[in-house]
This record gives C-alpha cells, sequence and structure tokens, in this order.
C-alpha cells in the first residue's frame, strides 16, 4: 500500500509550516521546539515530502518551506530515516521533478541534491539515468527541472561522478548534456552548458574524450541572444584557457575577437565573465604572442571597463563627501591577520631582501571577492598585461591617458588614474619620462573635490612612492607628503584609508628621507587619532608601526616621544585584554618600542606585564579548553602570539633593560609551554622571543637551556618555514651564549641542520639562517662539527656569499675558519667556493681577516705553486682581483 497521510496530523503540520513564517521570536521559538518533538516520529518526513510534492491546494511559499525544512532534516538525520521513508522521499522527488511551479521544481531539485551528497549516489542508482532519461520528455517543466536537478548535482558531486565508484556515468551525461547545447529554450541550453562546465577544471575523462564537440557547440552558441547563456559560454572558454590551452590555439584569433565583444556586453555579469578571460590568458606563455595584435582594440575596452558604474557609485556613497563623524558600522570592519615575527638577515645593497617573503599568502586588495566587480577586474587585467608587455603596452595607452585624466566629468577622471596606478608595476620605466608632470597633476588630484577621486590618487601615488623618493626630496617627496598627511585629516573615511595606506608604502621606499618631516608627521598622526573612527584607526596604527620601522633610533628623541607616546596608552589603557583591537595596537607598540629603544623604558613595565598577562591567560584558557571542550571555548591564539611579538620587540629595543622585568615574572615557564604549542604560529614566535631573550639576558634563559634545547630539536621540520627558521636563529644566538657548554646539545640538531642546508628548493632566509648557526655550532664546538664540514661547506659558502658584514657573518666565518683548521680534508674539493665567501667580505675585522688569510696561504702552500697558478685559472676575473688584492694570493 502507498502511504497515506493522517487529516489531523496533516493540518497539525501545515499549521506549523503557517506558523513558521511568523516574524515574532517566541512563536520561532515554539516552532523549533515542536520540530525537535515531530523529528522523532519518522513518518513526519513523509508528511513534508508530501505537502511539497502532492499537496497542490497550498500556497507555493508554504509547499517550499516544506521541503526545505526537509532538506535540512536529511542534512542531520538521513542515516537514521527507516528505509520505506527514504524510498517514498525519493520515488516523490523523481515522480515530481516536472512540478509547474519554478519555486517547486527548484526546491525538489535541492533535496534531490542533498540526498545524494549524503552519499547516496552510490546507493541511490536509479538517479541518474531517470533524471537524464526524463531530460528527453516533451513536457518542458519536467526537462527544465530535472536539468536544474543535473546541474546541482555536477556542482556538488564533480569529482565523484567522474570515479569509477559510479561506473563512470560522465560516459552517457557529458554526450547527453552536449546535444542539448541546441535545445531551443535558452534556459535548458544554460543548465546545459553550465552542467559540462563542472568537469573542466578536474579534465574529467569523458569531457576530455569530446572535448572538439564541446569547443564547436561553444562556438555555435557565440551569438546567443541570452545572457545566461553567453555568460556561460564565457565562463567556458576562460577555464578551457587554463585547462586545455591547446585545442583553443588554432582558434585563437576568433576566440579574442568574441571576448573583444563580450567585455563590452551590455549585460554586466557577461562582461565580468568575458573580462577574466584576459586575466588568465596573461598568464599563459602564449599571451604576448596571441595579443600583441589584438591590443589596438583590447585597451580601451578595459580602460572603458574602468570607470565606477552607476550602481557602484550609489553602494560607495559616492556622493556623500564628510562622513568623518559617522561611527563605523561593525559589519564594515574586516577581520586583520597578524603577520608573525620572522627572523632575516640583512643583503648586500639594502635593507631587508625585497620580493621572497615567507609567508605563504599575502592579498593586499581590502576588498573581499564578494565586491569583485567589471571595474575591478579591468584594472586587474590592465595590471597584469603591463607585466607582460612591459613598455609595449604604452603607445596604446598615453593618448588614451591625457583625455581621461584632465577630463571635466569626474568618473571618467578618476578611471584615468586608476589606469596610471595599474600600469606602474609593468610599465614604469617607460613612464618615467612623464613622471615629472604626472606626479605634480596627481599631487593636484589629491585636493579634488570628489573624495572617490581624491581616494584614488592616494593609492596611485603610492604606486610610484619608489620613484618619488629616488628624485631629490624636494621635487616631490615633500609636496607629496605634505597633501597625503591633509588627506589623513581629510573629511571622508575612504580617503582617510586610503591616504593611510599610501603613507604607510611612502614610508617604506622612503626610510630615513623622512627624518627631517619627523615633528609634522607624528602631528598630524597624532591629531587623527582623535578624529578618526574604528576601522580607519586600526589602519592608522600600521602607519604609526611602519613610521618607526622605517626611521628606526631617530624617533628616540624627547620631543617625538612626547608626542607619540600619550595617544598610544591611553589607547593601550581603554582596551580590554578581550578586545582585537589589541592586535594591530601592540604590533604597533612592538615597531615603537624596538625603534625607541631606551626611549621606551619610561613605559615598558606596564607593557610587558600586560603581554605576560595576555600570554598566560590564553595558555590557561587552552589547557581548560583541551580539558573540557563542551563547558570551554577554545581560545583566540591571536592574542598570544601578538604579546609574544611585541615581549620580543621590548627585548630587542630594551637589551640588557629588559633583565629586571624578566626577573619579576615567569615568562620562561610561559615559554616552555608556547613552545610545544600545536599551533605553529605560536612556536614561531616563541622561538623570535627565545632568541631575543637570549641576545638581552642569557642569565635567565640559561637555566631552561637543558629542557628548551631538545624542543628546538624537533622543531628544525622544514615543512613549517617559519617556525624552522626561528628555531635555527634561537640555536645560533643559544650558541654565542653557551660556548663550550653548547657540546651536549649538539648531537640533537647537527644532523637536521645539515639536512636543511642541503635540500633542494629552500627558501633562501631559511638557508642564511641554517648556515650562520652551522658556523656558530662549529666555532663554540669545533670538535664535534668539523667532521662533517664536507657535507656542508659548498651550500654554506654559497648561501652566505650576499650577506652584509655583521656580527652574525663574522661569528659564523669564524667557525668555519675554525672547522678547517681541524679538518682541512673537509673543504679541499670545494675551496673555489670557500675562496669565494672570503671574497665576499668587505672589510672583516683584522683578526678574521688573518684567519682567511692563514689558510688561503696554507692551502697554497699545500698545493705548490704551479697548482695553485692552474686552480687560480678557474677563478672569474673579480674574484682574482680581490684575492689578490686583500690576500696577497
Amino acid at each position: 500500500m502507498e502511504w497515506q497521510p493522517d487529516e489531523q496530523s496533516l493540518q497539525q503540520v501545515l499549521q506549523l509550516l503557517k506558523d513558521s513564517q511568523s516574524p515574532d521570536t517566541a512563536t520561532q521559538r515554539a516552532v523549533q521546539e515542536k520540530l525537535e518533538q515531530l523529528n522523532q516520529y519518522p513518518d513526519f518526513n513523509n508528511y513534508l515530502i508530501f505537502v511539497l510534492t502532492s499537496l497542490k491546494s497550498e500556497d507555493e511559499p508554504t509547499r517550499s518551506l516544506s521541503g526545505l525544512i526537509l532538506k535540512n532534516n536529511v542534512k542531520a538525520h538521513y542515516q537514521n530515516f527507516p528505509p520505506a521513508v527514504a524510498d517514498f522521499i525519493k520515488r516523490e522527488c523523481l515522480n515530481n521533478i516536472g512540478d509547474p511551479s519554478p519555486l517547486i521544481r527548484a526546491t525538489i531539485g535541492i533535496l534531490i541534491t542533498t540526498i545524494a551528497s549524503k552519499g547516496e549516489l552510490q546507493t541511490w542508482p536509479e538517479l541518474l539515468p531517470q533524471l537524464c532519461n526524463l531530460l528527453n520528455s516533451e513536457d518542458y517543466n519536467t526537462c527544465e527541472g530535472s536539468f536544474g536537478a543535473l546541474q546541482k548535482i555536477c556542482e556538488d558531486s564533480s569529482e565523484l561522478l567522474d570515479s569509477d565508484a559510479l561506473n563512470r556515468p560522465l560516459n552517457i551525461m557529458i554526450p547527453k548534456f552536449l546535444q542539448f547545447f541546441k535545445h531551443c529554450s535558452p534556459k535548458i541550453r544554460s543548465h546545459a552548458i553550465a552542467c559540462v562546465n563542472q568537469f573542466i577544471i578536474g579534465r574529467a575523462q569523458a569531457l576530455m574524450d569530446n572535448i572538439d564537440t564541446f569547443i564547436e557547440s561553444l562556438f555555435a552558441l557565440a551569438g546567443d541572444e541570452d545572457c545566461e547563456v553567453r555568460k556561460n559560454v564565457c565562463r567556458a572558454l576562460v577555464m578551457l584557457l587554463e585547462v586545455r590551452i591547446d585545442r583553443l590555439i588554432p582558434h585563437m584569433h576568433s576566440i579574442i575577437q568574441y571576448m573583444l565583444q563580450r567585455t563590452q556586453d551590455p549585460d554586466e555579469n557577461v562582461a565580468l565573465e568575458a573580462c577574466e578571460f584576459w586575466l588568465t590568458l596573461a598568464e599563459q606563455p602564449i599571451c604576448k604572442e596571441a595579443l600583441s595584435g589584438h591590443l589596438v582594440q583590447l585597451i580601451p575596452i578595459l580602460v572603458n571597463g574602468m570607470k565606477y558604474s552607476e550602481i557602484d557609485i550609489i553602494l560607495l556613497k559616492g556622493d556623500v563627501e564628510e562622513d568623518d563623524t559617522i561611527p563605523d558600522s561593525e559589519q564594515d570592519i574586516k577581520p586583520r591577520f597578524h603577520k608573525s615575527r620572522t627572523v632575516t638577515l640583512q643583503h648586500e645593497g639594502g635593507e631587508g631582501e625585497e620580493g621572497e617573503d615567507i609567508d605563504e599568502d599575502e592579498d593586499d586588495d581590502d576588498d573581499t571577492l564578494s565586491d569583485w566587480n567589471l571595474r575591478k577586474c579591468s584594472a586587474a587585467a590592465l595590471d597584469v598585461l603591463a607585466n607582460v608587455f612591459r613598455d609595449d603596452l604604452l603607445p596604446h595607452l598615453l593618448p588614451l591617458l591625457k583625455g581621461l585624466l584632465f577630463h571635466p566629468d569626474w568618473v571618467i577622471k578618476e578611471s584615468g588614474i586608476l589606469v596610471l596606478g595599474a600600469i606602474a608595476e609593468g610599465c614604469m620605466q617607460g613612464m618615467v619620462p612623464y613622471l615629472p608632470e604626472l606626479i605634480p597633476h596627481l599631487i593636484q588630484c589629491l585636493c579634488d573635490k570628489k573624495a572617490l577621486v581624491r581616494s584614488i590618487a592616494c593609492w596611485t601615488l603610492s604606486r610610484y612612492a619608489h620613484w618619488v623618493v629616488s628624485q631629490p626630496p624636494d621635487a616631490h617627496l615633500k609636496p607629496l607628503m605634505t597633501e597625503l598627511l591633509k588627506r589623513i585629516l581629510d573629511g571622508n573615511k575612504r580617503v582617510q584609508e586610503a591616504a593611510c595606506s599610501a603613507f604607510a608604502t611612502l614610508e617604506e621606499e622612503a626610510c630615513t628621507e623622512l627624518v627631517p618631516y619627523l615633528s609634522f608627521i607624528l602631528d598630524t598622526l597624532v591629531f587623527a587619532f582623535g578624529k578618526y573612527q574604528h576601522k580607519n584607526l586600526l589602519i592608522l596604527y600600521d602607519a604609526i608601526g611602519t613610521l618607526a620601522d622605517s626611521v628606526g633610533h631617530h624617533l628616540n628623541q624627547p620631543e617625538y616621544i612626547q608626542k607619540l607616546m600619550p595617544p598610544l596608552i591611553q589607547k593601550w589603557n581603554e582596551l580590554k585584554d578581550e578586545d582585537k583591537d589589541l592586535f594591530p595596537l601592540l604590533e604597533c607598540l612592538s615597531s615603537v618600542a624596538t625603534a625607541l629603544q631606551s626611549g621606551f623604558l619610561p613605559y615598558c613595565e606596564p607593557v610587558y606585564q600586560r603581554c605576560v598577562t595576555l600570554v598566560q591567560k590564553t595558555l590557561a584558557q587552552a589547557m581548560m579548553y583541551s580539558q573540557q571542550p563542551d563547558q570551554y571555548e577554545a581560545p583566540d591564539k591571536d592574542f598570544m602570539i601578538v604579546a609574544l611579538d611585541l615581549l620580543s620587540g621590548l627585548a630587542e629595543g630594551l637589551g640588557g633593560h629588559v633583565d629586571q622585568l624578566v626577573a619579576r615574572s615567569n615568562i620562561m615557564t610561559l615559554l616552555f609551554q608556547c613552545m610545544q604549542d600545536t599551533m605553529p604560529e605560536v612556536r614561531q614566535s616563541s622561538f623570535a622571543l627565545l632568541g631575543d631573550l637570549t641576545k638581552a639576558c642569557f642569565p635567565h634563559v640559561k637555566p631552561c637551556i637543558a629542557e628548551f634545547m631538545p624542543i628546538l630539536g624537533t622543531n628544525l621540520n622544514p615543512e613549517f618555514i617559519s617556525v624552522c627558521n626561528n628555531a635555527t636563529w634561537a640555536i645560533g644566538e643559544i650558541c654565542m651564549q653557551m660556548g663550550v657548554e653548547m657540546q651536549p646539545y649538539v648531537a640533537l640538531v647537527l644532523t637536521h641542520l645539515v639536512e636543511i642546508i642541503n635540500r633542494p628548493n629552500t627558501p633562501k632566509t631559511l638557508l642564511e639562517n641554517t648556515a650562520i648557526t652551522i658556523g656558530r655550532l662549529g666555532y663554540v664546538c669545533p670538535q664535534e662539527v668539523a667532521p662533517m664540514l664536507q657535507q656542508f661547506i659548498r651550500p654554506w659558502c654559497t648561501s652566505l656569499r650576499n650577506i652584509r658584514d655583521n656580527e652574525e657573518k663574522d661569528s659564523a666565518f669564524r667557525g668555519i675558519c675554525v672547522m678547517i683548521g681541524v679538518n682541512p680534508g673537509g673543504v679541499v674539493q670545494d675551496f673555489i667556493f670557500f675562496c669565494d665567501a672570503v671574497a665576499s667580505w668587505v672589510n672583516p675585522k683584522d683578526d678574521l681577516r688573518d684567519m682567511f688569510y692563514k689558510i688561503l696561504h696554507g692551502f697554497k702552500d699545500q698545493v705548490g705553486e704551479d697548482n695553485w697558478q692552474q686552480f687560480s685559472e678557474q677563478f672569474p676575473p673579480i674574484l682574482k682581483e680581490r684575492l689578490s688584492a686583500c690576500y696577497g694570493v
């Protein structure tokens, strides 16, 4: 017998569905309780499917709601449904997929997909064949409903459909979908392409076997009048460009022509999909060759796409000029991520090395993907194409730019400034001749009456900051800085934000060039403290921290300290320990403490104490959570990470002055726990702090060494690059303090370090720190380390040749020299690398120079004059000259 509802129970369920549409919270709560009760009855789900599929007398929203509640039940309890109920639901879904109402069809589709994704594709073998069969139905609703369900299944289970688990249904499905590309209904055509599109990126075999038919069918739809179809065609071509460019190359000319048209599509969604094509093409090796002839058409289209649309301007409140007194709403403030300390060495020719960042991913765009639109996509495409074509792009751009930058309509002028910023990286060389007149014009745009023009001018100027700083300061740096500081105090929050970010970029480029203007800069930044709303306050901390990093000890002047510290300490006192705003403030203070050094002393006590408290609280909360996860919440470990980093900043800035603070706290006990935390970032920051405390106040660290060294040894694991890097650095610092007492611990770490230095593809920073630490270990315990010399001497020499002369390099090279004394045979095969590393010194200390001299001459005497001549013939000329000039060999 087919299941039939009981009339009284049916009315009860309907009443429940009606109540659940009530806005009243008390009613909502009663509904939730009632649902929980009814879920005890297995056939409650039969009623829900009955209302959805069979009770045509009810209104659509109620029927759909019934299906959605059933979907949630399937998600939560499907494995407990009796087989009869599960079968009834499945049968009803398939029998009613062609319901006349689009809303009901879509709801049934969602329900089918939810059951399928509960691992039921395997146990519902008739589902896919039946849905594919229903596609042939004469009834439009049945065909459209089945396609809707199939599209959702393809989206959710694309990998499973292409596996042996199901007997490869795609072999039948893909050819079937391709037939529907020609269907008379645009909705069906759109479904068909969307289904096939799910299998492009995964290179499903069945699709690869039909790839040429697929591409031909796409070309046939190129002129489709329906915008959904055009959007799906564009999306398909963009993905094919990534995975099967070989198949597109023969047709590339016509595809590009088509995409040029579509990027100007009246429907913005189609234009956006098409615009992605240029972004993807720019990453392909064939880009230059394929696009060269089309730039003349493409560039104006991209530039045109970079204008704000009317809807953008409304959403950005482009007509509201002054909003700086309106508090921020909390959802405007995106979570920010703390970038933990990574210890790096200084290189020849500059401060730290740019370009090689240990952190795996950094996204500098402040807008989330949800705001991705044609303007941003066009700008991103122009940016990457500028990096491909370099100055060859300019002949197509410059004639346009003039018209844009001086246009009376602010929207067009704004887009011109954005264009100028987008090409800054790729076309810098070619832009240089125009910058002396462009930069003053952009600086003038900082005073434009439109806030959106002022804010984009901030960003674009920051993209040219490197050039500005390379010119005499009075030419552009001074006027730019003066105007940017005014914009930091703008009446518009978006402009404040753009100006603060741009100023931080300028600080990084200008470094000590800013010193003459410090008083003026600090006045502005401190004034902004009193003016800013919540969101921009967080960016302001960053600008202050970057300033401290950029000018360093020049900030340590009583008048600067008196300006800067009171507002920072006031914020510090206002914020509670649980407030996430502490993160940016702690980061900022960490930079300030490092820069001010002894100037920070008057403020260090409360700051130090609070950091220790934050670490202690977080550890305690983590402990309670691990013991009773149902009773306690997991802590936000960022509090602890940021606090450890600020403690590092204090130790580095205050040096020996940190001694009495450490003496009066339990930081070493806490550090012992942090070093064993499960979260890599916590360990990373712990090892940085351990190294800094070792340098600043070793007597407090020494009693813990026996416990700490085994932990350091186990963290020499390059799987976590930054953790490994900081642990390596800390071991090196401990060596220098321990001296010969390091001996018992050499075995714990040496083999790991030698392994790391010989690994292929190890990041440069980690190689350098490893080399320094091996050298230092050898300096204090040469007998233990020298026997392994031959295993590391070559990578050791190559990784340290670019490091600046400094303490770390000095101690490492002393170590190598001592080890060569113990085991001269270990260096013989790679002696040319040692010569090259010695020559990288500009001026070593006298006694180190003597060590080099003895080794070089010892080797020369050992092999004899003739052999030395032959050997030194292999040297590059520069190396030969340096060794002869400095060491007379």
